[in-house]
């Protein structure tokens, strides 16, 4: 049996990790490197790194955030945010992520998920999806989901998996920062679509979502401000879903 994840998420503005509701009512969370260090001595299986304001102006603030994790974590990580092509991918990679995350520049030209995983290998693409519920079923949405797109989750999902992306950071914008669980009904469609990995992400906020979650199908769950914040620990989160019966890595 193939073990689930728990993956610690830092949302990045300028060098400082943040959280907020949907993205907005951002408040500092820390330093990402003693955040990074703690998460990984706790246990968590990896990291993602999401720099929610990436531009051109902050590239060089985040390839300098990057160095400073790499060398102070042993666990895998992923950065995501501002990926536009793969020169920008390749630069992270360079600087010691693991993985790259894209979604926005991905939806608009999908032939970036092609030749990402051509240059660097499926197992480096993470394709962070963020959806919104409609009444004609999930809609993915872009520009940390201000912008509705004309994709139906499903459908875009399908044309990731094929494009090479290697696994899948699924984001119910209904549910992010809301502590109040993952959105089941979209990780059991995402789930029946898919052969790669998924990340269950957007709602957490105790240790029966992430059980929840990954009866739900998903893979790994994704845990921001509940950890930053609320006094819960990687290591009391894997003790209590083992005690559940779902495997994990050991702490």
């Amino acid at each position: 049996m193939v073990m689930k994840r728990i993956i610690p998420c830092l949302d990045i503005r300028n060098g400082r990790v943040v959280k907020g509701v949907q993205f907005l009512n951002l408040k500092d969370s820390g330093d990402p490197v003693e955040l990074a260090t703690r998460y990984d001595a706790e246990g968590a299986d990896e990291l993602v790194f999401l720099d929610i304001t990436a531009g051109t102006e902050n590239r060089d603030t985040a390839v300098r955030m990057v160095e400073r994790v790499a060398k102070a974590i042993f666990i895998p990580f992923t950065v995501g945010g501002g990926i536009r092509k793969a020169e920008d991918a390749d630069a992270m990679l360079l600087a010691g992520c693991d993985k790259v995350g894209i979604n926005s520049a991905a939806v608009r030209r999908p032939e970036l998920i092609t030749d990402m995983a051509n240059r660097f290998g499926s197992q480096c693409v993470v394709l962070a999806v963020d959806v919104r519920r409609k009444a004609n079923g999930y809609r993915v949405v872009v520009d940390a989901g201000r912008t509705e797109t004309e994709w139906a989750m499903e459908d875009w999902l399908l044309e990731a998996q094929r494009r090479g992306a290697g696994e899948v950071l699924l984001t119910s914008m209904d549910q992010d920062g809301s502590n109040a669980g993952y959105d089941l009904e979209a990780l059991r469609s995402a789930s029946n679509q898919l052969r790669i990995p998924l990340i269950a992400s957007g709602g957490f906020g105790e240790a029966r979502h992430a059980l929840e979650a990954f009866r739900a199908g998903a893979d790994a769950a994704l845990v921001a401000s509940a950890l930053h914040t609320c006094g819960l620990t990687v290591k009391r989160l894997k003790e209590q879903l083992s005690k559940e019966g779902i495997e994990v890595r050991p702490c």
